[in-house]
């Protein structure tokens, strides 16, 4: 049985719409954005799209920035006062961070089957950004989707020594490398634990071997560990 069976296909978009419309040129104004592969993510249909995890202004960049409207995980801490009122309007999809949360999964998959994109932090909390490990989440709902998953590394989103809610200065430059888009074939419950490790293995792969490819294409490293003194956030994957 499906996941998304019995469930209403989709999450609003229209405050995403509009948070688009709004902040896009202001980001443009203070950043230096350039943008590569955009072609990579379809016009159309269900997308994941998985970004490696730096710095605070890598959600933003997805929710305004990606070419499609993006529905990511983002952890239930976020969901408070006028962020969260935020990220409730925008339709993002709160995660708990410290279980399976299977009602944040259920929500992205029906995303899936209604033909939208579905945005995930594959490594769970901003650190390095060097996709050391992943979670399973990103697994899970490509198992039960069959959705194209499109790689996204992002450059320059915090600066080496910085902390994990640090933004980069006016006019530094970010780069957003998206990959070519890859498939898992969608399997049907059940989906035993065996089989959504081997899954999240391929996807590691595959997402490892673009951001080494991303690295030489833009001519950038990562910001490298959190300051000691900073613990990483638990970011926004289930």
């Amino acid at each position: 049985m499906s996941i998304t069976s019995g469930m209403q296909a989709g999450l609003p978009e229209t405050g995403l719409t509009v948070m688009r419309g709004t902040f896009g040129g202001l980001m443009l104004r203070k950043w230096e954005i350039r943008e590569r592969g955009q072609g990579y993510v379809p016009d159309e249909g269900p997308v994941i799209i998985a970004s490696n995890h730096t710095g605070w202004l890598d959600g933003p960049l997805m929710f305004i920035k990606v070419p499609r409207k993006v529905h990511a995980l983002v952890k239930e801490e976020e969901f408070e006062g006028r962020t969260g009122r935020l990220m409730s309007l925008i339709s993002q999809i709160r995660v708990a961070r410290d279980r399976v949360d299977t009602g944040a999964m259920r929500r992205a998959a029906s995303a899936l089957a209604a033909s939208q994109a579905v945005g995930i932090f594959p490594e769970g909390t901003r650190g390095d950004g060097e996709l050391a490990t992943i979670k399973h989440g990103i697994a899970y709902l490509a198992l039960v989707s069959g959705a194209p998953i499109v790689p996204l590394a992002m450059f320059g989103t915090r600066e080496k020594g910085a902390d994990a809610s640090s933004r980069p200065p006016k006019g530094a430059r970010i780069d957003m490398v998206y990959g070519r888009p890859f498939r898992l074939d969608a399997q049907p419950w059940p989906r035993t634990g065996e089989m959504i490790s081997a899954a999240a293995d391929e996807i590691h792969e595959h997402l490892l071997n673009h951001l080494t490819w991303a690295k030489d294409a833009v001519k950038r490293e990562l910001p490298g560990p959190l300051p000691v003194a900073q613990p990483a956030t638990k970011g926004d994957d289930g």
